[in-house]
């Protein structure tokens, strides 16, 4: 019922707005060409984002430089209906991001439910995304994108798309400069090699900052960050229908300890007895105190344990159970991270309708990352059962590191002949990973170590298809599909310290083959609105949870008794989406309105279970869940004058749980039917808005002014599937003025402009004590905290 309303209020607004839209067509007897459109290569070919009958949502070159768009954080923040999840091994920061669109919450953060590509190309971690040289723009695709972007596209995609170097001598140099020792620097270089045949784009950037938090236990900053990055795009046009690129870049985060804290449901106490972290249980759940409706304020200071001491140097210098060097990982509390990336691609015109196109991609990533797993400075506390080589006071840091690698190619032929459009095409993507991990209260590198190695790999073949006939000048039809066949495997670590790359013995594989259709059926109501309706399957792979084969018989017994199982089968959607786009008022005003439903079966959720006596986690996966998602979608833009224009988007994303089980949450709260909830991690309701001023400045040669104020909204997640306690909604304001005098400008911003400190994320956690007293069942939600209000200018000049 709630689908039918809202899919029948939709029909009913679009029915209005074409009818308004046809009568205003009236009145213009003619359609000008427009040097406005906005380009985008949704469906593998280049459109009008006005008649791709597919639900995205794009920022320009423009947008990025007047919004700061530095990291892919700050598109979530700007595009409604899309949020990030970064909360994860005791760390809430970019170490690791879920991508959340519509409420496709993935089981863990390190499972995906959205892919990220850059020209198309496929890339292993959406951290690559932030070393993009120069964006032509960002695109941010809803729905299943299965046909033509693969594997992994589940909720959508997002693509950034390079800008191609011209075949003249040009570049520019940016430096900002900030409050909290913020500063950026920025070279950006392209020209010709051999003429217009060969050309090159060079850029390098540098940033950092000082967190927004003060650390209560030693007076540093919580937060810090530092990123360099650098990226070489080369393109040649041989001959007439020739187009070659290679793109390659490599980026190197350098983080201190994340800004994140823990709100407690218990009283921690000193070995006097004295409180030294307040509890702020506001309910009992199944006898279980904890913290029901919207998250309060902190009660505490923001602390945390990070002294790099013998203990800490002796543990990170030992190679044993590590995927990496000890070299090569971090050297103290925080995270370290390297990333390359490169692809090429191909394209020949064949003849003038059939284009031969190839792609091919490599990434590598490497990260390590080292946080305080307890979480608040706990040096008050006398460690109860210290062994030789430990810590007087109880404390339980932990190291986590990865390796991530994937390799990819794609060959389709695209056919354009007039009113029929195609393309056929085959994929491979091979991705492999392996992590380590490790730590604790105990004697951390004489008897306690990382362990790990094992790798997990996931080898996706497919052949896919587009089809798109104009039966008349008004309607089309499109038919998509692609043939799947992932084939998954769980190796044994190859041993060696450090440990060995390579894939050891294997443990356990499986095959899953599927057809994945998307049928879109779109219709001209005149040159400036168009309607649509598409039909769409997805499927997410499989995956294991290896644990189990060499866990012992206790530890198996409490993971099967938990719904842990060995092979964890796909999970799939059907999606049906119902879209109008259409610019009025003279091409001064664009939007676009759309309407989904989606049923995401056999889904994928993560459980924690606890094992008696040692305390130890236990780490799995299972097919526990159902979900129905619906909502809405809209966005538009009107330039009213020469001097302003106005932005505004937003989203109703609405899920509904149909099945899902998880005995830790029923064990806390005593509920075991979760139906009727919601997503957790996602927004119900979201929102952008932007008002921009500007012109030329009268008077003074060459000189234009502008400036702009946006307004980013998220209302408040849920922490899990029992809808207990959510985050408060968040408001965020950033202003930003500026003046260019031929090719300087000089700019000034303020980000988070009211100095907005609600909480960015959260996850269901435990407050760690000597005796383990509160690990039995959640006490505690990690937070993630937001970056404060900055202020800053920056100056560009452009050569």
């Amino acid at each position: 019922m709630k689908f039918t309303a809202s899919l029948s209020s939709i029909a009913l607004a679009i029915s209005f707005l074409s009818a308004g839209s046809a009568y205003a067509q009236e009145a213009e007897e003619t359609v000008a060409p427009r040097d406005d459109v906005i380009v985008v290569t949704a469906r593998k070919r280049e459109e009008d984002i006005l008649k791709t009958p597919v639900t995205l949502s794009v920022l320009t070159t423009e947008q990025i430089e007047k919004r700061s768009i530095v990291s892919l954080a700050d598109v979530a923040a700007a595009t409604p209906g899309f949020n990030i999840n970064n909360n994860s091994s005791g760390r809430a920061d970019r170490t690791i991001q879920a991508l959340i669109i519509r409420g496709f919450t993935p089981s863990t953060v390190v499972a995906t439910t959205v892919s990220t590509f850059i020209d198309g190309v496929p890339v292993s971690s959406p951290s690559a995304l932030n070393s993009v040289g120069a964006a032509e723009r960002i695109e941010v695709l809803r729905g299943p994108q299965s046909a033509y972007f693969g594997r992994n596209t589940f909720a959508g995609a997002v693509n950034v798309v390079n800008k191609m170097p011209t075949g003249e001598w040009a570049g520019s140099v940016t430096g900002m400069v900030g409050t909290r020792d913020n500063y950026r620097s920025r070279i950006e270089l392209e020209g010709p090699i051999v003429g217009e045949q060969l050309t090159f784009r060079a850029t390098y950037d540098r940033f950092g900052k000082d967190g927004s938090w003060i650390n209560a236990a030693d007076g540093g900053t919580l937060g810090d960050q530092e990123s360099t990055s650098g990226s070489l795009l080369i393109a040649a046009k041989p001959a007439p229908g020739i187009t070659a690129k290679v793109y390659a870049s490599y980026s190197a985060d350098r983080d201190g300890v994340s800004a994140s804290t823990r709100i407690s449901a218990v009283d921690i106490k000193d070995s006097a007895g004295n409180v030294i972290y307040k509890g702020q249980s506001n309910c009992t759940l199944n006898g279980n105190p904890f913290i029901c409706g919207v998250l309060p304020s902190m009660a505490n200071p923001v602390s945390s344990n990070r002294s790099n001491d013998a203990l800490i140097r002796k543990f990170l210098s030992s190679p044993n159970g590590r995927v990496l060097d000890p070299e090569d990982g971090i050297q103290g509390y925080g995270m370290k991270r390297d990333y390359f990336h490169v692809h090429g691609a191909l394209d020949v015109d064949l003849t003038p309708q059939l284009t031969a196109s190839l792609l091919a991609g490599y990434n590598n990533e490497r990260w390590s990352q080292f946080s305080d797993l307890d979480g608040y400075d706990s040096t008050g506390v006398t460690n109860l059962y210290a062994a030789t080589g430990s810590r007087s006071y109880f404390d339980f840091p932990y190291l986590g590191e990865r390796i991530t690698k994937d390799y990819s190619v794609e060959g389709r032929l695209s056919y354009d002949s007039g009113a029929l459009r195609g393309v056929v095409g085959v994929s491979l993507l091979d991705g492999r990973n392996r992590s380590s991990i490790g730590g604790g209260n105990g004697a951390l590198g004489t008897t306690v170590f990382a362990n790990g190695g094992g790798t997990d790999r996931a080898k996706t073949t497919g052949a896919f298809f587009g089809l798109t006939y104009d039966f008349t000048s008004a309607l089309s039809v499109s038919l998509e599909g692609r043939y799947q066949i992932d084939h998954t495997y769980a190796y044994n670590s190859k041993g060696g310290t450090p440990i060995a790359a390579g894939l050891g013995s294997l443990i356990v594989d499986s095959v899953y083959k599927n057809f994945l259709p998307r049928a879109i059926i779109n219709y001209q109501v005149d040159p400036n609105t168009m309607l649509y309706a598409s039909f769409a399957k997805g499927v997410n792979p499989g995956t294991f949870s290896t644990g189990l084969i060499s866990a012992d018989a206790t530890t198996q017994a409490v993971a099967y008794a938990a719904g842990i199982t060995l092979k964890v089968s796909p999970e799939k959607v059907d999606n049906y989406e119902l879209g109008m786009k259409g610019r009025t008022l003279g091409g001064a005003l664009t939007y676009s309105l759309a309407g989904y439903y989606a049923k995401w079966r056999n889904q994928i959720n993560s459980i924690v279970a606890i094992v008696p006596v040692t305390n130890a986690f236990f780490y799995g996966s299972a097919n526990s869940g159902a979900v129905d998602l619906y909502g809405v979608e809209a966005q538009t833009s009107l330039r009213a004058s020469d001097l302003v224009t106005f932005e505004l988007a937003g989203a109703v994303n609405l899920s509904d749980i149909k099945a899902f089980t998880n005995r830790s949450l029923t064990t806390l709260t005593g509920i075991s039917d979760f139906s009727g909830n919601e997503q957790p991690n996602s927004s119900k309701y979201s929102a952008s808005g932007a008002i921009q001023l500007g012109g030329d400045v009268k008077g003074i040669e060459d000189t234009s002014w502008f400036s702009r104020l946006d307004w980013n909204f998220k209302s408040g997640v849920w922490s899990d599937q029992a809808n207990i306690v959510r985050t408060p909604d968040r408001h965020v304001f950033n202003a930003r003025v500026g003046v260019t005098k031929g090719n300087v400008s000089l700019e000034a911003f303020v980000t988070n402009l009211l100095n907005d400190k609600k909480y960015v994320s959260v996850y269901d956690n435990f407050m760690f004590t000597p005796t383990f007293a509160y690990t039995a069942n959640y006490s505690a939600l990690l937070v993630g905290l937001p970056e404060l209000r900055t202020g800053g200018v920056q100056v560009k000049v452009k050569f």
